[in-house]
């Protein structure tokens, strides 16, 4: 499928979509999910063949359906009213936005996002159960503190989370985000612009270059992604348990 042509009426309807995407995530409570679903549609890609990242292809059963997808079709159901209303926007584009506003909505920080992905042709929500943090709904840094308190009565914590505490390179860092959530929004965003991109090439329009520079269209290191990731895992674990 050829990339869209990122125009200024493409523009536009990005920013339809965005508000569509954000009354719908905060009705539905539904931000976890959401931004797990971009990281998995992004999550293909293979540096080396640079084959798979987000183009949307997760909305087809074989991968929907696969163990680590678990609950993903609850999401790209969620999205489809939005995909019909914006039909020209592509699903790559659509996952993609749907994961920013996720972030956005729960209080994280503002993430730039470039359209132009091009799409491609062909327990309910997870394995885990219980919370990482008091608030799950609320993008922040307690999961770092919580982390270095150790074992907290109520709280979900895996080897996975006790391993960032156990390598003295991960540990360096669980430190510094929780004693700096500033510094923790900033690397979040970035890497999550990063995996939100893997493999992409914005085709956009000189016009369309200067609108989104002009009006923001959508607002605006290497650990960051290995976090994130557990942020990700955290939140969405937390709506599996609310389902119960």
């Amino acid at each position: 499928m050829a990339a869209p042509v990122v125009d200024a009426e493409y523009l536009k309807e990005i920013e339809k979509a965005r508000r569509d995407l954000r009354a719908l995530i905060a009705s539905k409570n539904c931000a976890p999910i959401m931004l797990r679903l971009a990281w998995h549609d992004a999550g293909t890609f293979d540096v080396n063949t640079k084959t798979g990242g987000p183009n949307g292809s997760i909305r087809h059963e074989e991968e929907y359906t696969h163990g680590s997808n678990a609950g993903l079709k609850i999401a790209i159901d969620l999205c489809e009213p939005v995909k019909r209303k914006h039909p020209r926007i592509t699903y790559a584009d659509l996952y993609q936005l749907a994961g920013v506003v996720a972030v956005e909505v729960t209080g994280g920080p503002t993430i730039d996002f470039v359209p132009g992905r091009r799409g491609r042709a062909h327990p309910e929500r997870s394995g885990f159960e219980g919370a990482w943090t008091v608030e799950p709904l609320k993008f922040d840094n307690s999961y770092f503190i919580e982390l270095l308190k150790g074992e907290t009565e109520g709280l979900l914590k895996l080897p996975t989370d006790n391993a960032l505490l156990h390598d003295p390179e991960f540990r360096r860092y669980v430190e510094l985000y929780a004693k700096d959530e500033e510094l923790f929004f900033k690397d979040y965003a970035e890497s999550h612009k990063k995996l939100s991109e893997l493999g992409f090439t914005s085709r956009q329009t000189g016009s369309a270059t200067k609108t989104i520079a002009t009006s923001a269209v959508l607002a605006q290191s290497a650990f960051g992604v290995a976090v994130a990731a557990a942020v990700v895992i955290l939140s969405y674990c937390y709506e599996a348990s609310r389902r119960k």
